[in-house]
């Protein structure tokens, strides 16, 4: 089965509305045989993440920078916890770890995480496939904001197309399972101008 990357909230702020979608997102993925790669934090989105795959059977496997485990928020109770030197080095590795890219609502972190899986599918450096989980519309405004782009110039319409957007759960995870076996063919769609044009 694949290994899922998952990028959400790490934020201790937030509505249990959110904590609640991604522990049953990790209980699902777990459900369907899936390993969740994550950013290996125990706080938040993405601690409820791991704790749910892990009451549901599935593996864990967690990346955190020494910074966040000197502040004592990392998920030591994962299968496997990478500890890195830096934030650079937490996203190379689990970029390389996963098979495909769930994406969670989330805030700066996620965002930074989902451009920089979203511009190398766009290069032609993976193919892996990338679902955003726009639930309750979280995503809308950025999604209308990026489409807009193209009109400019700034956006590819192809570019657009490197991303699934889904409104449920169950879609972004059927999504996933779909997708599986076939290098993310069918929902990465490679960019078809001269690869001297690298706008997103």
């Amino acid at each position: 089965m694949a290994a899922v990357c998952v990028f959400c909230a790490s934020s201790t702020r937030l509505d249990e509305r959110w904590t609640e979608l991604a522990r049953r997102a990790g209980e699902e993925l777990a459900s369907r045989g899936h390993r969740v790669v994550s950013g290996g934090g125990r706080v938040g989105m993405m601690g409820t993440l791991a704790t749910g795959a892990r009451a549901a059977g599935g593996h864990t496997f967690g990346v955190i920078p020494q910074s966040l485990v000197d502040l004592e928020v990392a998920d030591v109770e994962a299968d496997e916890l990478v500890v890195t030197d830096g934030m650079s080095a937490r996203k190379t590795i689990m970029m390389d770890r996963a098979d495909a890219f769930l994406v969670l609502p989330g805030g700066l972190g996620t965002l930074d995480e989902l451009f920089e899986v979203w511009t190398t599918a766009t290069l032609g450096l993976h193919a892996k496939p990338i679902v955003l989980l726009d639930q309750e519309g979280f995503f809308t405004g950025l999604l209308s904001w990026l489409h807009g782009l193209v009109a400019t110039g700034f956006v590819r319409t192809d570019a657009l197309k490197a991303v699934t957007v889904v409104r449920t759960l169950a879609e972004a995870v059927d999504a996933i399972s779909r997708s599986e076996g076939l290098g993310g063919q069918g929902i990465v769609h490679m960019p078809s101008q001269a690869a001297s044009d690298t706008s997103l």
